[in-house]
């Protein structure tokens, strides 16, 4: 049995500098919108919020979300919750994932237009067209996509994509064909993809920081594993995943096992390096940036622990 995961839904990460405060508000019946610190309105009060949000709370993100529907809105398929512009513009309708909108992965997150799906950034910028009728999250560089194919319920109630044609993507849009199995390629539904990393040396300085930390920080993720791992097993992956723009002056670095599946899915084992390369955190789930150290003192902390309530664990950590 692998790891227990817990697949936890947040907003984006917010890295703005506070010159643009703005505010969610609601209306006498609790339809929600946003206005400034003059009371401006920049976005009516129009939407159902369905997550914890009190009138007052400030907008922390990149860009607006309201977490609902809107007052008498005709339903999108695979749609969720609207996000804006801190302008009041509106900008794309994340895709519905788990009862909520889809969470980033690799720096993208889905979204719907008309049906289709596509990609958009923390900023709400296009990156990939909405054009096909399913597309899976980022993992490793690739995500699948398929067209005509649709959902199905499972024996165990949930659903799943059927049919169509499928394909995998990289993330310029392009279909990329499979290649013969080599160590260092992804597998995408039982297929192979090449590498799709690529650094200067610069990128290659920032991540030679976390392979050298490689051997702790696999001991400390595998330490509450119940099946015993080879050495090669426990042998994790950092690539850079996304760089330096407007309102992220980061590097961020995410963390895969061996099979190249991302092992911190929304929020653990993920990592950020400031531009300059000099400034390393990691982050966690509530979006805190923590200094590196202290965070890899805290979580040997725990994993000892672990260890010491679960002495038969067999897959140890080292004092």
């Amino acid at each position: 049995m692998n790891r227990i995961l817990f697949f936890l839904l947040i907003p984006t990460l917010s890295f703005s500098q506070g010159k643009d405060v703005l505010t969610y508000f609601k209306s006498k019946d609790s339809l929600v919108g946003v206005k400034d610190h003059t009371g401006k309105i920049i976005v009516p009060a129009q939407f159902k919020v369905f997550s914890f949000l009190k009138d007052g709370d400030p907008v922390k993100e990149e860009t607006i979300y309201f977490d609902g529907s809107k007052k008498d809105e005709i339903k999108e398929k695979n749609a969720w919750g609207y996000v804006y512009d801190k302008k009041g513009n509106f900008l794309y309708r994340p895709f519905l994932y788990d009862n909520g909108a889809d969470y980033f992965s690799e720096g993208v997150r889905r979204f719907v237009k008309n049906g289709k799906v596509g990609f958009v950034d923390r900023n709400g910028t296009t990156v990939i067209e909405a054009k096909h009728d399913f597309v899976s999250p980022f993992n490793y560089g690739y995500a699948a996509y398929c067209d005509g194919c649709d959902w199905e319920k499972t024996n165990d109630e949930h659903k799943a994509m059927v049919g169509g044609t499928w394909g995998v993507m990289n993330f310029k849009g392009e279909v990329i064909q499979p290649v013969a199995a080599q160590t260092n390629s992804v597998e995408v539904n039982g297929k192979f993809y090449a590498n799709p990393f690529k650094y200067n040396e610069k990128e290659k300085g920032i991540l030679q920081f976390f392979e050298k930390q490689n051997t702790k920080l696999s001991e400390i993720y595998y330490v509450n594993w119940y099946n015993k791992l080879s050495k090669e097993e426990k042998k994790l992956f950092f690539e850079i995943v996304e760089r330096p723009k407007e309102n992220f002056p980061f590097y961020q670095v995410n963390t895969y096992d061996y099979r190249k599946i991302d092992v911190g899915l929304t929020f653990d084992f993920k990592f950020l390096v400031s531009a300059e390369g000099q400034e390393i955190f990691a982050l966690d789930y509530d979006n805190e940036k923590v200094p590196f150290e202290k965070w890899l003192k805290r979580e040997i902390g725990k994993a000892q622990k672990y260890q010491e309530e679960h002495p038969d664990n067999p897959n140890k950590i080292s004092k």
